[in-house]
């Protein structure tokens, strides 16, 4: 599928996003985009195992854990790349339509993984930044 429909489609209306591997810390890459997203309408889904709420938010250990609550459209991933194909078996069970591999995340046995299985995948891309770019009719 062309990349740049996916990405349209991940971010046209309001989704609900799981972000693996989101912090406390408000210089992390993880905390920005997810502020980012929420405050642009977006629903997220903290999911870090170390951490009970962010920014008043239940957070979940796992993603499994998460899906019992919501509804999950989307799976952002900031974790390394050789840590993604866990992520993406886990995700096969809760059938999100999106796994977006933030910028500097790339693997493709998890990329075959998830299309394999009908979902949508967006590798080394910054969900931010392309939601920026979309904002102003760059994308």
């Amino acid at each position: 599928m062309n990349e740049a429909k996916v990405i349209k489609d991940v971010l046209k209306g309001n989704k609900s996003v799981a972000v693996v591997g989101i912090s406390n810390k408000t210089d992390r890459d993880s905390y920005k985009v997810s502020k980012y997203l929420m405050d642009h309408g977006f629903k997220v889904i903290p999911i870090n195992p170390t951490f009970d709420q962010w920014e008043g938010l239940k957070c979940y250990p796992d993603l499994k854990s998460a899906s019992k609550e919501h509804k999950i459209d989307v799976v952002d991933i900031f974790r390394k790349s050789e840590a993604v194909v866990p992520v993406v078996e886990e995700s096969l069970t809760i059938k999100p339509e999106f796994i977006w591999m933030q910028l500097g995340v790339e693997n493709m046995e998890a990329a075959k993984l998830a299309e394999e299985n009908s979902i949508k995948v967006i590798m080394n891309k910054c969900i931010m930044e392309e939601h920026k770019k979309m904002n102003v009719g760059v994308a």
